[in-house]
């Protein structure tokens, strides 16, 4: 099957030259193309495209959306699988995109993303471990009622649609999400009957060391995303959290990792306090 890459940039100028050199190196799959949607700024990012002789599509910072820019990009292409990425992961073999598509090839499942580890040793370190396990695994509508809202999770920092079922189900119905895109697709293959994979055998590493105010503006996202789709509140959202904090605080006391421990609270506190207020937030 053919593949289309899709991965937006903005100031991507430490990522793009190793990024795309990875993806060219990828063994046994057949890239279409590579499309990346650049927006618009004032860093060397599009000098970078232009020596390296990459195509590029550029839109203005007012027009990028989560969704709609991927949306998109999607209904211009005609590949048998869409692949989306982000700009910050490093892809870590010649075989990453082999093991991400091949069992949508199969017909095994209709949807993949892969295993993320953390490249520090942040807090981010533990909550790539409890969603990102060593053992890869299928999903369907019947382990709903078991896994709660982690039945739709996924992440297109490094995943894999089949495009004629992302057609199928109209990709993110025009709505413009302020995050969690992927979650919103992953939810409607699910409940529509669709299987998705996560392929622990597809590996980039990719974390973010954020600070207070940015774990926060994430957080503050994500409620308004789940403001946006308040039908995901009856599957647990708050237990998922609140199980998720729980296995850090184990697992850093485990490995005496002290920046952890004293950051526990402080980062904890910003993504519940942002949660709750894009959840309440009045338009």
């Amino acid at each position: 099957m053919t593949i289309d890459i899709i991965c937006p940039l903005y100031k991507a100028e430490k990522y793009i030259e190793n990024l795309h050199k990875s993806l060219l190196m990828q063994e046994n799959v057949e890239i279409n193309n590579i499309k990346y949607i650049l927006t618009a700024s004032t860093d060397n990012t599009e000098n970078i495209l232009k020596e390296l002789n990459i195509n590029y599509e550029k839109i203005q910072p007012t027009e990028f959306s989560h969704s709609l820019t991927r949306e998109k990009a999607a209904k211009e292409s005609s590949a048998d699988i869409i692949v989306f990425i982000t700009q910050d992961i490093i892809i870590k073999d010649k075989l990453w995109l082999y093991y991400l598509t091949k069992d949508i090839e199969e017909g095994v499942c209709d949807e993949t993303y892969s295993r993320q580890i953390a490249k520090d040793n942040g807090i981010e370190k533990y909550t790539r471990e409890i969603n990102y396990p060593e053992q890869s695994k299928i999903v369907t509508k019947n382990d709903v009622e078991k896994l709660g809202i982690k039945a739709f999770f996924s992440s297109d920092a490094s995943s894999a649609i089949k495009r004629e079922i992302f057609e199928k189900i109209n990709y993110y119905d025009g709505k413009d999400l302020p995050t969690s895109e992927d979650m919103y697709i992953t939810y409607k293959l699910i409940m529509n009957g669709y299987k998705v994979k996560y392929c622990a055998d597809s590996v980039i590493y990719h974390s973010h060391d954020y600070g207070v105010k940015e774990n926060y503006k994430k957080y503050y996202d994500i409620g308004k995303f789940f403001k946006q789709n308040s039908f995901l509140d009856e599957y647990n959202v708050n237990k998922a959290g609140g199980g998720m904090a729980k296995y850090v605080l184990k697992r850093a006391m485990q490995d005496r990792n002290w920046k952890v421990l004293f950051n526990f609270i402080p980062n904890m506190a910003s993504r519940f306090i942002g949660m709750k207020v894009g959840k309440n937030e009045k338009k």
